[in-house]
């Protein structure tokens, strides 16, 4: 079975926040390759940072998916857990309460990003 990853930012119980791995089954759908089921969604919104772009904890204004067009970023949760996302990668961010999570980019470059809000 296809799947496809991507990477969940979520709080636990106390408001600490973790990272989880996840992957979203795909089904074969003949010439135009896996699709995952249909999901609903809010908004769509364009982002372009500054290559200093450091942004202390905070938490996700809405649940929403984050899709890195470009650039590479340091994601910390307030557990001190650190992991780099690179372009192509997809987010889930439910962090939405609790102690949040902190941004940074890696390439000093302007980097574009696109949220989808749940």
């Amino acid at each position: 079975m296809e799947t496809f990853k991507i990477t969940r930012i979520f709080p636990d119980a106390k408001g600490d926040s973790h990272f989880q791995d996840l992957e979203i089954p795909m089904a074969a759908n003949g010439e135009i390759g896996f699709l995952s089921e249909a999901q609903k969604v809010g908004n769509i919104i364009f982002r372009k940072v500054k290559p200093d772009y450091d942004y202390d904890f905070h938490q996700a204004p809405a649940k929403q998916y984050i899709i890195l067009l470009d650039g590479t970023i340091e994601i910390e949760t307030s557990t001190g857990a650190k992991r780099t996302f690179l372009s192509g990668d997809v987010l889930l961010l439910e962090d939405t309460w609790g102690k949040g999570h902190r941004t940074k980019n890696i390439t000093k470059q302007i980097r574009s990003s696109i949220f989808i809000t749940l």
